[in-house]
């Protein structure tokens, strides 16, 4: 298998060589590594990389990753951090846009004709930036004889890997893992890694967040070694009775088990650490439970956010320990009842939420344990009980985070391509992707299984999204579809079908709109209304904004089909800085760094300034939001 850059210009090529997506759980090779969160399977790469940046394509150093490159000349960067932090390249802010209108002319591919495939439009454009990244490692000890992989939490946009000179394969998709077995070529001694990241590809088309526009390794890069019985995946289905009393538990895995007479403890305990299940089972081809009945379930919700403990020990002949992998889990039920009313375990939900962009002013998206701590501490100081995530995957640690803290997430995929339908505030979707343009579908839906499979086992996602302002159209629809085809026990939303009601019936279980006003949800549900109504985007949190919140909030009280909404947004966007003139430290938003096409400081429109500091906004939020816990 040979790299090809024109994989940048081609929606059709944003998987190669990729490991397929999976669950995101840990797994430890001891009790003790478990309770210290400290597996001896992973051995981090984060830290200082070699690195050479180029303007363009055209100008990048072609075999860099060959073994007699010689790279002595490299600088080096942190790993991970986003290449303008480092210095390289410019800040750049813009909402609707792409960055590079009013500067270079872009169509999609296949977009306005099934012929044109806007060959070059990426690989030979002289704004595409191109990060090379390499790192030299020797394997741990414990690695020796084991299969190893290398995983990246997060890469923006497109980025090429290669082994010791080998190549391994290309990946798309920002904000979701990819993963490269390293096997075949890994050798003794050292090892070089190495990493072409562009900060275009036709990934940008579809990446159109409101929000900085980064690239680069941004979370972190773990090596990860396989023990000979490995649960590669782990599916955790808890359901309840129609008596919402008894559960059912169903577990499935999938594995590479490389050695035989394997077997399996399974345990599950509860909040308390009191076992209320255990087996064990041979190991042939993987570990299941099926339709384990519990009396008498500990629900899981908001207030009492209950969860259970599965562990699952593989252990070999002689009854050494292999792998333990454990997972909480909750039982929940989320509905639509005969009323048309969202139910959470039979009650009414009421969603006090928020957008959130994962923010440091320190780092952009680069966000650290402590920024997700404190995010949730200030959740649950202001009666916030959910959480959109707008509008990719987060780092993994925060669905665990809402898990234990009983915050409810709606998990959006990493999709929005605003400026392929919306021009200057007219809906004009003349080149929207995906739209229903047949080579973006695979894409797109290649998107909300990532999401989907990292995800699933989460007790605290309730809802699935789309992804955000991409318009309406089969492409879409084909989304909608994988979700209800893999996981009928969530609901799925998307906004996007108020602008095309051709697909309203069957895209979305939710009338979702942005910032509506109260008059207008009161005529949607006063008019024999199809589905209940959620607010994805309300109040847009800028400048004296949030006044008058009760007016939102009344409608709880008045119409059960209202189901609340999230709040634009969590946290301002914006970059410190020493100011030139003072030498203080200041904010500093978009437009502040000559960035051209800009929204300015549209990127502040948050409930908090970056640096975490509550605007007088989040007062009225704790007090309305407080109205209806």
């Amino acid at each position: 298998m040979e790299p090809d850059i024109k994989w940048l210009d081609d929606p059709q090529n944003f998987r190669v060589g990729m490991l397929p997506a999976h669950s995101d759980h840990q797994f430890y090779q001891s009790y003790d590594e478990m309770k210290n969160d400290d597996s001896s399977y992973v051995q981090s790469l984060n830290g200082q990389w070699q690195f050479a940046f180029s303007k363009d394509p055209m100008h990048r150093i072609k075999d860099f990753y060959t073994a007699d490159c010689d790279s002595r000349h490299f600088d080096t960067i942190k790993v991970p951090q986003h290449i303008e932090f480092a210095g390289y390249d410019k800040f750049h802010y813009i909402n609707t846009m792409y960055p590079w209108e009013g500067k270079v002319y872009r169509r999609p591919a296949y977009a306005l004709d099934q012929n044109d495939k806007e060959a070059g439009q990426f690989s030979e454009a002289a704004d595409n930036p191109v990060g090379q990244y390499i790192k030299k490692f020797n394997l741990n000890s414990t690695f020796k004889d084991k299969k190893v992989r290398v995983r990246f939490d997060g890469v923006e946009k497109a980025m090429y890997v290669w082994l010791n000179g080998h190549f391994l394969g290309y990946a798309e998709d920002s904000f979701t893992p990819s993963e490269f077995d390293l096997t075949p070529y890994l050798q003794d001694g050292e090892n070089t890694l190495a990493v072409e990241v562009f900060k275009l590809s036709t990934a940008a088309w579809l990446e159109d967040q409101d929000m900085f526009r980064f690239f680069g390794i941004f979370r972190d890069v773990s090596l990860i070694a396989q023990p000979e019985a490995h649960i590669e995946d782990l599916s955790i289905k808890p359901t309840l009775s129609s008596d919402l009393k008894n559960g059912t538990l169903n577990v499935e895995t999938k594995m590479t088990v490389n050695k035989s007479a394997i077997s399996a403890k399974v345990t599950v305990n509860d909040a308390d650490g009191n076992s209320v299940y255990a087996e064990s089972q041979p190991i042939h081809d993987s570990v299941s439970l099926k339709d384990v009945a519990f009396k008498d379930v500990h629900l899981y919700d908001n207030h009492d956010p209950y969860l259970y403990q599965l562990n699952i020990e593989l252990d070999d002949k002689d009854g050494n320990i292999l792998e333990i992998v454990p997972y909480k889990f909750g039982f929940r039920k989320i509905e639509i009842n005969q009323d048309k009313v969202i139910t959470l375990n039979g009650k009414r939900l009421v969603i006090n939420g928020v957008n959130r962009h994962e923010w440091d002013c320190h780092s952009g998206r680069v966000v650290s344990v402590d920024d997700m701590k404190a995010d949730i501490q200030t959740f649950k100081k202001n009666n916030i009980n959910a959480v959109r995530t707008c509008h990719y995957p987060d780092h993994t640690l925060w669905y665990h985070l809402c898990d234990i803290n009983g915050i409810y997430v709606m998990a959006e995929n990493n999709l929005e391509s605003h400026g392929t339908w919306q021009k200057l505030g007219a809906i004009e979707p003349s080149y929207n992707v995906p739209g229903s343009v047949p080579q973006w579908k695979a894409a797109v839906v290649d998107r909300a299984r990532n999401n989907y499979e990292m995800l699933k086992n989460h007790a605290s996602i309730l809802f699935w999204s789309l992804g955000n302002e991409s318009y309406a159209g089969d492409d879409m629809q084909a989304m909608e579809e994988f979700y209800k085809s893999v996981d009928p026990t969530r609901l799925v939303h998307y906004e996007g079908v108020v602008h095309n009601r051709k697909y309203e019936d069957v895209i979305s279980d939710v009338e979702s709109r942005m910032y509506a006003s109260p008059d207008e949800i009161k005529k949607y549900l006063d008019n024999h209304p199809k589905k209940p109504f959620m607010l994805c985007e309300y109040m847009h949190d800028m400048g004296n904004s949030l006044g008058g919140m009760n007016s939102y909030t009344d409608l709880i009280d008045k119409y059960p089909m209202y189901a609340g909404g999230f709040i634009w947004d969590f946290i301002d966007q914006a970059i410190e800085v020493n100011d030139e003139v003072t030498g203080k430290k200041v904010l500093r938003y978009g437009g502040d760094f000559d960035d051209r096409m800009s929204d300015y400081e549209f990127s502040g429109d948050g409930l908090m300034f970056a640096d975490r500091t509550e605007k007088p906004a989040m007062q009225e939020v704790k007090y309305y939001y407080g109205q209806h816990k």
